[in-house]
């Protein structure tokens, strides 16, 4: 079965680094690639990268915003298998920027066509929600270039985080305000699974990824430990019928792929497997060109 992993990162920082380790590979170009082809992931799609361009344009311009990111020359090359969402540092643009702002990430969209597929906004890090009006030029330009918008959603990595910006319920508002932009509730908005899943089943537009829900490499103790609260999950899932907007992403470095692709194997009905791996993704980040 050909995967694509709707969420990870591909940069270096030395947080990842420790627990790549942990999860049993290394936070590396060769490393990425040699669980690619042992998982047959055809293509992933990178959270926050962008290469620190300086403003072209004065407004904000896109960059590696996840906890404090830095691309390195091991990873100063996008390979084929990889695209990328621009990362948005929310509370830096203003409604004096917020114009400039989107030309800075149009420029992406325009000239990048190969690999930029959509915008990650870091709601909860960034003490913004997500329908504020500096993000509007923003969900213009995603409309404009068929991108779609993805939020962090859930709990975050940094206890300076803000939890009230992230809950998936402020998805809703934006949805509903920009019917022509596809969002994407990152996380499944963990621990509000419930509220994300209500969230993408009433919104056409709303979709799910359930990346990073494990770190490192879970013994079979804590998965047994964790049974309850894989079937809430696996509940609401059902009860929504949504399997047609969720996709698998990893998080990747933090988890080990294997273990992680089984697991949710597990949670997703068999019958459901080529949507969620692989073809929901398609439909969301319609860019996606897999390399032959």
């Amino acid at each position: 079965m050909k995967i694509i992993d709707a969420h990870m990162h591909y940069f270096n920082i030395s947080h990842f680094k420790t627990i790549a380790r942990k999860a049993g590979h290394t936070n590396s170009v060769k490393g990425w690639q040699k669980i690619c082809d042992e998982n047959n992931i055809v293509y992933a799609i990178a959270m926050g990268n962008s290469y620190d361009a300086p403003s072209r344009f004065g407004g904000v311009p896109p960059r590696l915003i996840d906890l404090g990111g830095d691309v390195s020359e091991e990873f100063d090359k996008i390979p084929d298998n990889i695209g990328y969402c621009l990362g948005v540092s929310s509370e830096d643009i203003t409604s004096k920027n917020a114009e400039k702002t989107a030309l800075e990430f149009e420029y992406y969209l325009k000239n990048d066509k190969k690999h930029c597929l959509g915008l990650k906004f870091y709601m909860g890090y960034n003490s913004v929600y997500l329908n504020d009006k500096r993000h509007q030029p923003l969900f213009e330009i995603a409309k404009e270039y068929k991108v779609p918008v993805a939020m962090h959603s859930g709990e975050t990595a940094s206890n300076r985080g803000q939890l009230k910006y992230a809950h998936p319920l402020t998805v809703d508002e934006a949805a509903l305000e920009h019917p022509d932009v596809k969002f994407v509730i990152c996380h499944i908005g963990n621990p509000w699974v419930q509220d994300a899943i209500t969230v993408a089943g009433k919104n056409e537009n709303v979709y799910i990824d359930l990346s990073g829900l494990m770190e490192g490499i879970p013994s079979k103790e804590y998965l047994a430990y964790h049974k309850d609260y894989f079937a809430h999950m696996n509940m609401w899932l059902k009860y929504a019928n949504v399997y047609g907007k969720i996709m698998y992403g990893s998080d990747w470095p933090l988890i080990n792929i294997p273990t992680y692709v089984d697991v949710m194997k597990k949670l997703i009905p068999v019958k459901h497997h080529e949507e969620f791996f692989y073809k929901n993704a398609l439909k969301v980040y319609s860019r996606i060109k897999i390399p032959k």
